[in-house]
């Protein structure tokens, strides 16, 4: 645990747990992260999740929620330094995979190899950009997200801009990991719709659009396509069933027009 920002977070997350039971505390975190981002784009959802942030909120006092605030500025500081897991490397640095049952998230250093080999060259990633326009990629176990990031890294590495060709569709069974996906999906403005459900007995839950995904238009993009969302996709993991990826195309959050963020020279997009 090298990174001053890991630790941090770490430090800030260990001083709920003197009075608060440490997994509830990140979960509850995650929740209410996700929230407060889903809030600000989903309007058909918005009642039911403020509701729930609220409940949670209830739970904790003036001080901790405060504590919940300083974990989101460093978590976006260290992305905004580089793309990483960053959630990923705090929940096991806190042992909190012991916990889970043995739910452990692959190394960041493992996914970069992983997402290159997956992606391709610069010039197959220009063809599928020809030919549909954008790329599409899939996981059906998202975990915290670890691949994708390391998927959009490698884009960008090839020349590419991640925010404007590539639209993600991602599953996984635990709301928690969903959670985790989506807060840094959203923070690193990656196009993506996360769903809460099980890929294998194909039951969804829920589904939580980031920003990138309703300032994209991505709805209405991959409508337009006239393509399910798993037709010559880049599949991180085995093959994501066709109905969770209709859940991208048939979304049911409103596009909106937010006040547009800063932009790099590059295009890409700051956090801040």
């Amino acid at each position: 645990m090298n990174s001053p920002r890991l630790k941090s977070i770490v430090k800030l997350f260990e001083s709920c747990r003197y009075s608060h039971d440490l997994y509830t505390v990140f979960g509850d975190w995650c929740e209410c992260s996700a929230i407060s981002m889903s809030n600000a784009v989903d309007l058909v959802n918005f009642e039911k999740r403020e509701a729930r942030y609220l409940e949670i909120a209830r739970k904790y006092g003036r001080e901790t929620m405060g504590t919940f605030s300083h974990i989101m500025g460093e978590v976006v500081i260290a992305l905004e330094e580089r793309p990483q897991d960053i959630l990923g490397a705090a929940f096991h640095a806190l042992e909190l995979h012991n916990k889970a049952r043995g739910q452990f998230f692959t190394p960041y250093s493992i996914c970069q190899l992983m997402a290159r080999t997956v992606a391709g060259s610069a010039e197959d990633m220009r063809k599928a950009i020809a030919e549909r326009g954008f790329l599409i990629a899939q996981e059906p176990a998202v975990g915290s997200g670890t691949m994708v990031i390391a998927l959009s890294d490698a884009i960008l590495e090839a020349g590419f801009n991640y925010q404007q060709f590539l639209h993600v569709t991602a599953v996984d069974i635990d709301p928690r990991a969903s959670h985790m996906a989506y807060i840094q999906f959203s923070l690193l403005h990656i196009p993506a719709t996360v769903i809460v459900g099980d890929s294998l007995a194909m039951r969804f839950r829920e589904d939580w659009h980031t920003l990138a995904h309703v300032m994209g238009s991505w709805s209405a993009k991959l409508g337009t396509a006239g393509k399910s969302a798993g037709e010559g996709a880049i599949a991180l993991s085995p093959a994501m069933p066709p109905r969770a990826a209709a859940v991208a195309t048939n979304s049911s959050a409103p596009e909106q027009e937010p006040l547009a963020p800063p932009i790099e020279k590059n295009g890409q997009l700051r956090l801040f």
